[in-house]
């Protein structure tokens, strides 16, 4: 057994650069696996937007709610829900390559809107 760990470490110090070039290869930073979106529409903003934007944008719409009866606007969890819920198990945080799993994973954010609200998409239970 110390024979292997020293052939291991061996390895290690003769070919440092190996396990650079592999993950180099493969691209230095491994990316969520994100289904599109189902619908065929344009997003409410640029990808680029909402990755930054999200959630002060559903905060704000979530303030609009509750405070001031506001439903069905630009920004709605339920309108996000219906576009990105992925098509096997129509929801966007059942699984870990559900539309906002994947990302908030990838992240190391935690999702409490789940806690509240379904993720699952209008009319599909």
């Amino acid at each position: 057994m110390l024979r292997g760990l020293a052939g291991a470490l061996l390895a290690l110090l003769v070919l440092p650069g190996v396990g650079v070039l592999a993950a180099e290869a493969a691209g230095r930073t491994p990316r969520p696996a994100i289904e599109p979106a189902q619908a065929l529409t344009q997003c409410i903003a640029p990808a680029e937007v909402m990755r930054r934007e999200h959630p002060a944008m559903l905060a704000h719409q979530r303030d609009d709610t509750v405070r001031g009866g506001v439903r069905g606007a630009k920004a709605s969890l339920r309108g996000c829900i219906d576009c990105h819920a992925g098509a096997a198990t129509h929801s966007v945080a059942a699984s870990p390559k559900d539309f906002c799993v994947s990302c908030h994973a990838f992240a190391a954010v935690k999702i409490d809107c789940f806690e509240c609200h379904t993720g699952t998409r209008e009319g599909v239970r």
